[in-house]
């Protein structure tokens, strides 16, 4: 099964600050009542990444490159690309 890196879905946030993740998305990463999510944010962006089985290596390295990228962003060093181009970078990182 091909893996899309770009399904976008919406969500609300409820009165406790509880933001249901659509069924969609939940399928594709198994994410089910108890799945541990590590959650980053700055400047208006929230980034969740399921964990497996406590922090690994490469979590830590995936949330410190979010970030690196939030840095270039706010200093002006980031490019302009396609959709086409920036979904497969998203789907190769």
């Amino acid at each position: 099964m091909k893996r899309q890196a770009h399904d976008i879905e919406l969500t609300r946030a409820s009165s406790k600050g509880q933001v249901v993740i659509p069924t969609k998305i939940r399928r594709r990463f198994n994410i089910k009542e108890g799945s541990v999510l590590a959650v980053a944010a700055r400047d208006g962006v929230i980034v969740l990444k399921k964990i497996e089985s406590g922090l690994s290596a490469g979590d830590l390295k995936s949330l410190r490159l979010v970030e690196e990228a939030w840095k270039d962003i706010e200093e002006g060093r980031y490019s302009v690309r396609s959709k086409e181009a920036f979904f497969k970078e998203l789907k190769e990182w």
